[in-house]
Formats: C-alpha cells, structure tokens, sequence
C-alpha cells in the first residue's frame, strides 16, 4: 500500500489508444518526471480532473517517447482513493510498453493483479461485493448479466446486506445490555421477541438465497447439448440459434464428427451451447470418437435438445438417445416440420415425451425458434424469466455466506424454543451477522481477499 503501482489498462495490441495508469502518493511525483506538457506547467500545476496534452520523454536523454493526453486526478476523488495519473498514449505494443517502462524507471512499481480495485476497497472506495463486480462487469457475456453486475457495483446488493446486519446488530445490542446492566433502566428483551426478529432476518435471506439460483444462471450461463441421431439437423439448430453458418450442414449422414461450442444470449442468459455428433452404433474410427464425446457431454449438461426428424420414423437409435437422457432435463425439438406429408407429430409422440416439452421447429427456415427460446429460458428461470430486484447474488461465495448465515439463524430460532438463555443465543447471532459481513468484506480475510484479486487482470 506504500508503493505506486503502475500498470497497462488497455488490451496488448493495435489500438487507436492505450492506457497507462499510476496511482499512489507518488503519482504525481513519477508522471511529472516524463511528461512534458505542451504548455510548460508541470502536472502539480494542473487542475484535478483536467486532460493535459503533451509528450512523454526520457528524463535521462529528453528524447520523446509519444504524444500523449494526461489526466491528473487527486485523492481521494479517484478509484482508489489515492493520486492516480492516466496517460492517454497511441495504442501498440511498443508505445504502451515504452510509456509504462518510463514508469517504472522513474520510481513505480508493477501493479499486481486487481491491485487497482483492491486498494479502492481498502481504501473505503468500493465495499467487497462492489469489488466483485467490477470483474463481473467486465466478463458479462448479456446485457442482463451487466445490468445486475453494474447494479451490485452501485451498491444495491450491500445495501440489503447491511440492512439485516444493522438488524442483527441492533437486537444483540438489546440483548447485550440487557445482560452487562441489569441494574439500569434498559428494556428486558423476551425470547419471544427474539425469535419472531431472528425469523423476520432468516426469511430476508431466504429470499435472496432463493433469487441467487436465477442471479447464477445470469453471470455464470448453462450448459446446454443438442443432441440426436445423424442427419436430424443438429447443426442446422445450432446455426440457426446462432443466426449464423457456425457448423458445417449437408445431407451427409455423420457429417459432425467433432464437438462444436459457441456462446449465445438466449433472452439474456448466457448459453454455452454444444453442437455433438450424431449418436449411432458406426465402424468409423473417427465417427466412434465424436459419438463417445457425445455421450460425456450428454452427462455433463444442464439442458439437452434432443432434435427428432419428423420426415422419418423413430428408430432404435432415437430410443437409445432418449433411454440414455433419463431424468435430465429435455426439449423435445421436432426438426423439418416445413417437408411434405410428416410422418412424425405431437401426437403420435405421447408415450416417448411422457409430459416433458416439445416444440416444432424448422431450423431451415426458422421456424419455431422464438418459441423454442422462450420455452428455454423458462426453464432454466424456473418459469420467471426476468431481473427481478437489484439485490440479487449471483456469486458462489456470496451464497456460501448467506448459506452459513441461514445455518447460524436456525441454530438461534430452535434456542428459542428449547428456552436457551438470550446470552448463549447471542452467539448464534453473532454469527449469522458475522458471515454475512464476508459478502460485503468487512469480516472477510487476508486469503479470501487475495484468491478474489486474482480473478482480475493487472491494471484493473
């Protein structure tokens, strides 16, 4: 906390701009080294939050490095709370190196990763979910995903954590004084109220811990299979769901022969969709391969298409397939409804489907799709697609706390119908208050800290 950190905060590459960023008490001192700007001042003359035109040069030789625009930004109106500079170089990979090596030279010290949001965080800036999503925002792969991201950096999901922490608070602090002044004039608080309050917080995290399994799905995606006999139209499906020629399509039976993923937004969930090769008994080497991978992806996904040919009959191959599948969760998707005269329908596929899903599609000519989507991400929502709420946890950690904080208040609630004596059941209190206090980090350690800051990428 004591150096200043610098760092590049624009992808390696080709680019119209690349940034470099230094923050520290010192920022100031090391950017004004090797910035000259265009009208002489040096960069403590400056306003904060002021853009400077200029040049970054070589104090030891006065050659010039680039043309530049240097932002100066003091503490603690800043993202970390401490003097920060962002130099505004040509983007490439030699002019951001040249600029952050100037950097370095002249008294700053390379940026571990994330280190730029874990000191907005140590320094009162962000509270720890903020922090988190922060990363979140970055690797939102819909806008829904964002949208919930960009709501907890606001503070939406800390508020509500702190709002039943102050209630946890409040009720200990009732108890406490209860117990530490009998003499004085303090109001006795009785099990009973204890308990309906205790209940009132256990049904606020319930909530969430409920909200949390859609808030997962939006940040974390499903894995879904299409899979089916060859030449069904497997990968006809998945183009069109891409709404591109993603996969390889002709009449050739076998004609997958590898699996196939690609990240798609189905009604903003983020789907990881896997295209498969056809399942059927082959003497093919190649063929026997792609099937076999097929079968391991078929037991490792949240959701499968099992895509059936309405021009043609089911064969022992379809029954295998679906035999295979089980009790996961299935869509039916009945393929090439738009052919003449269709041999298969809904009806005649009562006793296969057996009350789960079907849609009829064409994936040709995009038929049924919308339907399709629709259908899927009521699914996987549990039948309320959405954002419902600002508050929402989408964090695995997140629901852990919550989890060990649930656990603590149902310890509490079961004192209070065996008569447990308000002192013992403030230790349970404390300790769901105590567990949620690592979702916002004010009871989190040094190593939870550091395995969340390797999550980010240096210069952020």
């Amino acid at each position: 906390m004591f150096d200043t950190i610098a760092a590049i905060s624009t992808p390696l590459g080709e680019g119209g701009i690349g940034i470099v960023r230094i923050s520290g008490k010192e920022a100031l001192l090391i950017a004004d080294r090797v910035c000259r700007l265009k009208n002489r001042k040096s960069l403590f003359e400056v306003s904060s939050h002021t853009v400077n035109y200029g040049y970054v040069v070589d104090p030891a030789t006065g050659n010039k490095i680039d043309e530049v625009l240097v932002t100066v930004m003091h503490g603690p109106r800043t993202y970390t709370g401490e003097d920060a500079v962002e130099i505004n170089c040509h983007g490439g990979i030699v002019p951001v190196r040249k600029v952050l090596d100037m950097m370095l030279a002249n008294g700053a010290v390379l940026a571990e990763a994330g280190e730029f949001t874990k000191r907005a965080f140590l320094n009162g800036r962000l509270d720890l979910a903020q922090a988190e999503a922060v990363i979140d925002i970055i690797r939102s792969r819909t806008e829904k995903g964002m949208d919930l991201a960009v709501s907890q950096l606001a503070g939406y999901l800390s508020s509500e954590i702190n709002e039943i922490r102050d209630e946890l608070l409040e009720l200990l602090a009732y108890i406490e004084a209860a117990i530490d002044f009998p003499e004085d004039d303090v109001d006795d608080i009785g099990i009973k109220e204890i308990e309906q309050r205790v209940y009132q917080v256990r049904r606020r995290v319930e909530r969430l811990l409920e909200d949390s399994k859609k808030g997962r799905i939006y940040r974390e995606g499903i894995r879904m299979v299409i899979a089916g006999k060859p030449n069904v139209g497997k990968s006809s499906l998945l183009n069109a769901l891409m709404r591109e020629n993603r996969a390889i399509v002709t009449d050739i039976p076998g004609t997958t022969r590898d699996i196939i993923e690609e990240v798609i937004n189905i009604k903003g969930i983020p789907v990881r969709l896997v295209d498969t090769a056809g399942i059927r008994t082959s003497s093919d080497l190649v063929e026997k391969i792609g099937v076999e991978k097929t079968l391991e992806y078929l037991d490792l996904a949240d959701l499968i298409l099992l895509v059936l040919d309405s021009a043609a009959e089911l064969t022992s191959d379809d029954l295998e397939i679906i035999e295979r599948i089980g009790n996961k969760p299935v869509v039916f998707v009945l393929n090439k409804i738009d052919v003449k005269n269709p041999v298969l329908s809904q009806d005649n596929l009562v006793q296969i489907i057996r009350g789960r899903p079907l849609v009829e599609i064409s994936a040709t000519l995009e038929i049924g799709l919308n339907l399709l989507e629709d259908l899927l991400a009521e699914m996987v929502l549990g039948g309320e697609a959405g954002v419902h709420g600002h508050g929402m946890v989408t964090r695995i950690r997140h629901i852990e706390a919550l989890r060990k904080s649930a656990r603590y208040l149902d310890q509490a609630l079961e004192g209070c119908l065996l008569g447990v004596a308000p002192d013992l059941l403030s230790i349970d209190i404390r300790g769901a208050w105590e567990s949620l206090g690592e979702i916002t980090g004010d009871t989190t350690n040094q190593d939870v800290l550091d395995r969340i800051f390797a999550e980010f990428c240096i210069g952020k």
